[in-house]
């Protein structure tokens, strides 16, 4: 049973505590306490001479005014009867118990500019019939172990407590009052009571049952434990709230001024009064000059012996980022946003065209002809709209826009609800924060998706969280010390919670549409880094009733160790996954390596992955991606160094002005993009492919270069673009094939080699692969007739003559691209009609490393 009930309209209830000890118990009772003066921005008031309280604390808050005093200026008096129930309104009113079982009533007002402490004591629960009751007490605030002296001019330890006797009222119970003077708080009060029994005079204490003092705060509150972080309630109080279970100590840090090194006030949590379970809390009506705040975490499990200030997890608004000085979070609101008219554009999975770019690289370099304040952030993103409409994307996913360690890449965040700075036009939250709903909201306006790549599964060296609780957030090894790679143990509850309470975060408050989960597998451990079946983190995203209604996305490579682990992932036929098998299989058929089974299997939804319970469109496919060679390079380089990359450099090593590797270099890039687009499954775009992007061959991230917006200009960006534009039109036009929710049946794909005969699946020298889609026209009038499609796919070394399947009743074929023929002419929206060699045989000679696509058209007839 708590021995402290702290009554503040909620219901919350905590135990005692007061923790400064007695010495003796010797007759001088002023004289048990140790006292040293605290200090305020880190300064000795005593040493600098400071007169008083009263000038210390205007100059703390900002006032011009200054009034030196000798003494606190606080009064205390025994009353002869003050009901604690009418008392002042707003009361805070605790109610202990103490050792011998009996209970100690303390209430808590304020009264014009004064706070006002009702202290009342039962005699009937005291041993015997006490001849005098003394109150003994004292104010702290940065340690508890410290008491602030009444007098300045001495640092005598009996100057820094006070003794008051407790008055009999009508009522037979003793009661006491005691008022400070406003500008004090806050501080706690912490006491103990003395009685002096009538028979033998002989001295006696009272504690509370935990042998501890009593201690109440004045001029703040316990406040409550939820929600996590910083939270404004509409009468303007705010309350504050952080998880750590192994700290022993919490000081909440507050800051005057942004560029302060030292907080101005310090005021130490209370582990009974502002401590529910695990949770630290506090509220303040007011806080009054402070603009930032952050938090101190000590005890036996933080090695670091430091007083660094420490961010809040769940601070929204952090203030700017100066060096040398910490990260703080800021003491107001987040500034409201207009989201009316926005609409999420709500796409199914199989009609997505999703494009991956890096915020500040996008717009970043001066090619972008950008103002410098759209340059390199949101809102330059949101000026390049025309770019996605120009290419038909209608999704785009954004690398990690969380805060992170600057001398590393993004994909080291140490905070998880707020975006970058730099990301903002004028580099700090509140700017990134509207920019970014902005860019969302312009996004949305024009069906375009908005998704985030997240790492939850790692934190940056010098992250908040290992000084916050590290045994509670992070995988530790057998000695019990925290992993080189600083792994976040997703699965704790703690950790759990953090990570979904981020996400819905970013779905509400900025109308996010999805999640890419980053090294995803380590999402499946358990505490001691055994695999789970069934990860509660993984299935609560699943389920939750926020995040199941966007796009979650398990993403297995692993930026740290730069590879993709392979891994059955619990889906709960609700995640999708980006498929790193498509990639490297048609890497391994483009370059004359791979089975032709394998690419068949890529290109029909990858049934080896997604057929339990998924179909398709969970597929999210790509050729290149941020992470290794881009799609320039994958044909250009192909050294011993880069042998895991599975690419091929088309006859000679890096830059080249031969124009037959060349045109083979040109033939694979249009031959990549040609089946990422012919393919069942979501395609994936990366930043800087459409024009050439290079990094000279290097796979390293650091090694990428901003996007280059002259490049679109050159001919190689143009036709690239167009190339693009032209096969998301037909993934559009032919979704009835292209954009299959489920997987084709059996009837309606035909395979052949080039003359019509079974593909050779069992020879791995195979480099051909025909396969023939049958549109379903039950129903359809015939002047919407929907022809069949065939591509063919040719990566050896010579050419092929291929014999077509015959066309429907009543159609021809036309072709729509060749990969081999020169630009313009290479693709056509309308189709070019294939002359029969014979009536009833269409033959096509297709070239080497190559692909083909034909359509059947009802010529000079309306076709969808």
């Amino acid at each position: 049973m708590s021995n402290l009930v702290a009554v503040n309209g909620s219901g919350f209830k905590s135990g005692p505590v007061g923790l400064f000890q007695t010495i003796n118990t010797s007759a001088n009772l002023s004289r048990k306490f140790a006292c040293t003066c605290i200090s305020l921005e880190g300064r000795d008031l005593i040493h600098e001479g400071k007169i008083g309280w009263q000038h210390v604390f205007h100059e703390s808050y900002g006032c011009s005014k200054m009034q030196p005093v000798k003494k606190l200026g606080l009064q205390a008096r025994a009353l002869a009867g003050i009901p604690l129930e009418k008392a002042e309104q707003g009361l805070s009113k605790y109610h202990f118990r103490t050792e011998n079982g009996g209970q100690v009533k303390v209430a808590v007002g304020k009264r014009s500019l004064k706070y006002s402490v009702h202290i009342e004591v039962c005699p009937s629960q005291l041993n015997g019939n006490p001849e005098k009751l003394v109150l003994n007490w004292g104010i702290y605030r940065s340690d508890s172990s410290s008491f602030i002296p009444f007098e300045f001019q001495t640092s005598a330890p009996e100057k820094a407590v006070s003794q008051i006797s407790l008055r009999r009222n009508s009522f037979g119970t003793y009661i006491v009052e005691i008022e400070f003077e406003s500008y004090l708080a806050p501080f706690y009060l912490s006491f103990m009571l003395n009685y002096i029994n009538g028979s033998d005079s002989e001295s006696f204490e009272i504690k509370s049952h935990r042998q501890t003092d009593f201690c109440i705060p004045i001029g703040f509150a316990a406040g409550y434990p939820a929600p996590p972080g910083v939270s404004f309630s509409s009468d303007g109080r705010m309350n504050f709230s952080l998880f750590s279970r192994n700290a022993e100590s919490v000081v909440l840090c507050l800051f005057d001024d942004i560029a302060s090194q030292k907080p101005a006030l310090e005021i130490e949590l209370d582990p009974y009064v502002n401590r529910t379970g695990d949770i630290w809390h506090a509220s303040f009506d007011s806080v009054g000059p402070f603009v930032s705040y952050g938090y101190k975490c000590k005890g036996a499990v933080f090695s670091e012996k430091s007083n660094r200030v420490i961010l809040d997890p769940y601070a929204k608004l952090l203030t700017k980022k100066l060096p040398g000085l910490p990260d703080l979070g800021q003491l107001h609101a987040i500034p409201a946003f207009d989201w009316s008219g926005d609409t999420r554009p709500g796409l199914s999975l199989e009609k997505l065209v999703l494009y991956r770019l890096n915020i500040m690289q996008f717009t970043g370099d001066k090619s972008s002809k950008l103002p410098a304040e759209f340059s390199g952030n949101f809102s330059g993103a949101a000026e390049k709209l025309q770019h996605f409409r120009n290419l038909g994307i209608n999704s785009i996913l954004l690398e990690p826009v969380f805060p992170c360690d600057d001398r590393k890449d993004p994909y080291y965040p140490f905070h998880y609800f707020s975006p970058m700075q730099v990301y903002g036009p004028a580099g700090d939250s509140i700017s990134a924060i509207n920019s970014m709903k902005e860019m969302v909201k312009t996004m949305h306006a024009n069906g375009i998706e908005v998704h985030l790549e997240v790492v939850f599964t790692h934190t940056t060296e010098k992250g908040i969280l290992q000084k916050i609780d590290p045994l509670s957030y992070f995988y530790a090894d057998k000695d019990g010390e925290l992993s080189i790679r600083y792994a976040l143990n997703c699965n704790y509850p703690n950790m759990q919670q953090i990570i979904v309470d981020s996400l819905r975060y970013w779905v509400t408050e900025f109308h996010i549409d999805g999640f890419c989960f980053l090294n995803a597998s380590d999402l499946l451990r358990g505490s001691y880094g055994e695999s789970l079946s069934r990860p509660p983190l993984v299935e609560t995203i699943a389920f939750d009733p926020v995040l199941s209604k966007t796009k979650i996305i398990a993403d297995f490579w692993d930026p740290y160790d730069v590879k993709s682990k392979e891994t059955c992932f619990p889906h709960w036929k609700r995640w999708a996954e980006i498929n790193s098998k498509f990639c490297v299989d048609v890497r391994n058929f483009l370059r004359g390596e791979g089975l032709i089974s394998s690419l068949a299997t890529r290109l029909c939804g990858s049934g080896d992955i997604f057929s339990a319970g998924r179909s398709p469109s969970y597929s999210f496919n790509y050729v290149a991606r941020n992470f290794g060679l881009s799609l320039v390079d994958l044909v250009s380089f192909s050294c011993s160094d880069l042998a895991s990359e599975f690419s091929w450099n088309c006859g000679e090593e890096g830059p080249t002005d031969q124009k037959v590797v060349l045109e083979m270099r040109l033939k694979q890039i249009r031959n990549f993009l040609f089946i990422l687009f012919v393919s069942l499954g979501v395609p994936v775009l990366n930043m800087g492919d459409e024009c050439g992007q290079s990094t000279g061959g290097s796979p390293s991230y650091s090694k990428r270069k901003p996007f280059n917006w002259s490049a679109l200009k050159t001919a190689f960006g143009v036709q690239i673009t167009q190339l693009i534009s032209f096969l998301i039109s037909l993934r559009e036009r032919r979704g009835d094939l292209l954009q299959k929710r489920e997987f084709l049946e059996e009837e309606n794909i035909g395979w052949y080699h080039c003359d019509l005969s079974p593909p050779r699946w069992d020879d791995p020298l195979a480099k051909f692969l025909a396969m023939e889609l049958k549109a379903d026209n039950r129903g359809s009038e015939s002047s919407f007739v929907k022809g069949d499609l065939y591509a063919a796919f040719n990566a050896g070394g010579h050419s092929e003559n291929i014999i077509l399947p015959p066309p429907p009743e009543g159609m021809t074929w036309v072709r729509l691209l060749d990969t081999a023929l020169a630009f313009p002419g290479f693709f056509s929206s309308d189709g070019i009609p294939v002359p029969e060699k014979m009536p009833g045989l269409i033959a096509y000679e297709m070239k080497s490393h190559s692909s083909v696509l034909f359509e059947a058209k009802i010529l000079n007839a309306r076709v969808v």
